[in-house]
């Protein structure tokens, strides 16, 4: 239940649509217990009626309650000369039959105020729990994309789809129907019980004997619905990674022929989910049943005792307070029989609750440590760096030096797993390095503002990623405002212009999830033109050309030196050919320097470059052979 305490800022900031929800419980309930009065004043009306019946023409008389003259007052009538004999049989039962009808034209205002007030509070109430549940889904994406990579590695896509989904719709039970109904409970049965007193406290206190042990039964019931429910919600995580998982790697799916496997794995975790799911199902199950016993016992004791006390004589009760009682008891059955329904609610947005506070109290491990860079050159500083890897205890870069001037090109090759990513990830600070020190324009990059650094930032990520959106906005996604200019030009620059008006469509095609409308070689060159557009003092290019052939590389290549032209750009490559006209190549072997220069240097030292170089020529050479 401590969970739910990070929703009060959520009330405070709609506490009007609260409050006003509040009153219009209030008035709700009141025309609500109000109304067995009028059935009470109906049924005694009815009952002397009767009795005068016995009593001689010239000596009957009808008594007009006051409460009836205070409900009817506004209208002007003389409600006791109306009822004044004398009255024969003929005028006493039509009297009486007008005086019903004035009741059940009564009970029938108070029916509608009370409904007129009920949709006022749903449109207060429950409108604030639709806009809670707004607010909250934005804060927890916004929260969502200040945490770093770090977070989304240990975390599965379809958990994080869930806690802002079903987890948030969990809560917004709570803060809607949950709190309405708690609400409205509250103030009907302590309006409800203390009429009930007035009327006949002995009588009270028979039909609210079994409520004590209702409660007793819904203190142990809750304890169980909040860990099945928390089973549940984790259960359904499950389930939707396992669907998202499928549908992203569907391509895989089918080349391996694995549909089966992957429907045996999702088939399992439904049933898994359907097992928790039922576990909870039999506790709501078995809780309502025994609720509903416990207050038609209620009932049965009000019409029991009041009989018996109506049998003996007892001037504090009469027919129309057993009518009145009977009704009381039932406007009791709804909020006690709710109860259980909201002890459900209110333990499934408690769990749900937990869930989105975890993400939202993990706060991102990169974080700006001041803004000492009023603007970016370009110049990329190395000293001493080591980076280990949070989750994996993997060491990707262990003592890397080195230094990039602002406006030249370095270029770094070496084997897979040789750390190369790693530079990439560590320049764009999408992790801090382990020791050592990273440097812009010889500021530390700690130091540097986080929009700022990555404003200037042109990144091509080794694994591209596309949106589900037109070429055009993917290539313009970094820009303020669309400039169909700079996107044709960026997309001329990538070599995929040609690519782009092939299509029927042109730059307004469609792309699917990841892109996987186009191409391999497509999606890079998509990833490279998104890149370069904006003019970034940085660029960083991860291998951004293994998907395209020899003869687009080249051509990329010539068009992006345009690009790169006073710019700080690093290559990263398995290619030499994409690495030789750089001004530093570093060559790196399983995160340590191993050798460092110029290509025509590196190639005249024979080490790790050449042998690298000269593989690669036998590569090419071999289908020449053919």
């Amino acid at each position: 239940m401590r969970a739910l305490l990070a929703l009060n800022p959520y009330f405070a900031r709609y506490r009007w649509h609260l409050l006003l929800g509040v009153l219009f419980v209030a008035l709700s309930s009141l025309f609500s217990v109000v109304a067995p009065q009028v059935v009470r004043g109906a049924f005694d009306l009815i009952a002397t009626g009767v009795s005068q019946r016995e009593v001689p023409a010239a000596e009957r008389r009808l008594v007009v309650p006051e409460q009836l003259n205070d409900w009817l007052g506004w209208t002007g009538l003389d409600l006791q000369a109306w009822a004044a004999g004398p009255l024969d049989d003929e005028a006493l039962a039509g009297k009486v039959m007008a005086f019903a009808a004035l009741y059940a034209g009564v009970f029938i205002a108070f029916t509608l105020l009370q409904g007129f007030f009920m949709f006022l509070m749903r449109q207060t109430i429950i409108v604030m729990s639709r806009l809670v549940e707004y607010d909250l889904k934005n804060d927890v994406f916004a929260h969502y994309q200040r945490l770093d990579r770090a977070f989304y590695k240990r975390n599965s896509t379809g958990d994080l789809m869930n806690r802002i989904s079903e987890d948030v719709g969990k809560v917004r039970m709570y803060v809607g129907p949950a709190v309405m109904y708690i609400l409205q409970m509250i103030v009907t049965t302590v309006m409800t019980v203390w009429v009930m007193v007035h009327v006949n406290g002995e009588l009270t206190l028979y039909s609210l004997l079994p409520l004590p042990l209702l409660s007793v039964v819904i203190y142990y019931v809750s304890d169980i619905i909040n860990k099945r429910s928390l089973a549940v919600q984790q259960q359904q995580s499950r389930l939707s990674t396992l669907a998202q998982e499928s549908f992203s790697g569907v391509r895989v799916l089918k080349a391996y022929a694995k549909e089966g496997m992957a429907a045996d794995r999702f088939k399992q975790a439904a049933a898994d989910y359907r097992r928790s799911s039922l576990d909870q199902a039999r506790v709501d199950s078995l809780f309502m049943p025994a609720m509903m016993l416990l207050i038609g016992l209620s009932t049965v004791l009000v019409i029991f005792i009041g009989g018996l006390m109506l049998m003996r004589g007892d001037s504090g009760i009469s027919v129309g307070n057993l009518a009145e009682f009977t009704l009381y008891v039932q406007k009791l059955t709804w909020p006690f029989a709710s109860l259980g329904w909201i002890t459900s609610q209110v333990q499934q947005a408690a769990a749900s609750m937990a869930r989105v506070n975890e993400f939202l109290d993990t706060r991102p491990e990169v974080v700006s440590e001041g803004d000492e860079l009023p603007a970016i050159q370009g110049a990329i500083t190395f000293d001493r760096v080591r980076f280990t890897y949070p989750d994996t205890g993997i060491t990707a870069l262990d003592g890397v030096s080195f230094h990039v001037p602002a406006g030249s090109t370095l270029a770094i090759v070496g084997h897979t797993g040789s750390g190369k990513s790693t530079i990439a990830d560590l320049i764009g600070r999408q992790y801090d390095a382990t020791s050592g020190e990273v440097r812009i324009d010889g500021v530390p990059i700690r130091r540097i503002a986080l929009h700022k650094l990555r404003g200037q930032l042109g990144f091509v990520p080794q694994d591209v990623f596309l949106f589900s959106d037109s070429i055009r906005n993917n290539i313009a996604f970094s820009l303020d405002a669309m400039d169909q200019g700079r996107v044709e030009q960026a997309a001329r620059t990538a070599q995929v212009h040609a690519n782009i008006l092939g299509f029927p469509q042109g730059y307004d095609t469609l792309l699917g999830e990841r892109g996987v409308t186009l191409s391999g070689g497509q999606k890079q060159r998509v990833s490279i033109a998104r890149a370069i557009i904006r003019a970034p003092r940085i660029l960083v290019f991860d291998d951004p050309l293994s998907a395209v052939d020899t003869a687009t590389e080249e051509a990329i290549l010539r068009d992006l030196r345009h690009v790169m032209q006073g710019r700080t750009t690093v290559i990263i490559s398995h290619r030499i050919s994409a690495v030789k006209d750089a001004d530093h190549i570093l060559v790196l072997e399983h995160g340590r320097v191993v050798e460092e220069g110029r290509h025509s240097e590196l190639i005249a030292r024979g080490g790790h470059y050449a042998r690298l170089h000269e593989e690669q020529l036998l590569e090419e050479a071999r289908p020449a052979k053919g």
